[in-house]
């Protein structure tokens, strides 16, 4: 007969200490999340008020190249999913919620990435509060355009999500798992 195993198993707790997120880490990626969300509303109330007070809808900054714009956009991207306002708040609170949580899971382990992410949730927060306080539609004003081709326009938080993907794109080439 064999003698029972009295060793204690211990089970590893699914988020190790070790890799939760330095206090300079929270503190750095919520300022940017912060300043960035809140300079998309200040811009989009601000460039809003001053065009309707001017009662003007459009105002060219640089000839035949770029534009101010006062534009609302029900949809996503070159207005996909237009008037799908439910299915698009809920896309951006899943969005918010792993980003969340794969920063203080500590899975985001590079700076690149964490400052990408904290740009990604900056346009996420600024567009969201758009789809939930301005009837489901994001407030554009850049204008971008060359002879008759307009891009579509778009705003800052649209620029801080193009900036976040481009860099975490850009990244995966450059940035070693051993690097921290």
């Amino acid at each position: 007969m064999s003698k029972p195993d009295n060793t204690q198993k211990t089970k590893e707790p699914l988020i190790v200490a070790a890799n939760l997120p330095k206090l300079k880490d929270v503190i750095v990626f919520f300022s940017i999340a912060f300043v960035g969300a809140l300079a998309d509303l200040i811009s989009k109330i601000t460039i809003f008020a001053w065009m309707k007070q001017q009662s003007i809808g459009e105002y060219a900054v640089i000839d035949n190249f770029f534009n101010l714009v006062i534009r609302e956009n029900s949809g996503a991207a070159w207005s996909s999913f237009a008037g799908q306002r439910f299915m698009l708040i809920s896309v951006s609170l899943v969005a918010f919620s792993l980003i969340l949580f794969l920063f203080f899971a500590g899975i985001i382990h590079h700076k690149i990435t964490r400052i990408a992410m904290s740009f990604f949730t900056a346009g996420l927060l600024g567009n969201l509060y758009d789809r939930i306080f301005n009837d489901g539609k994001v407030r554009d004003f850049l204008d971008f355009y060359w002879n008759d081709y307009h891009f579509p326009a778009f705003n800052l938080a649209d620029s801080m999500l193009c900036v976040a993907v481009g860099v975490l794109f850009l990244s995966s080439f450059f940035v070693h798992k051993s690097q921290d």
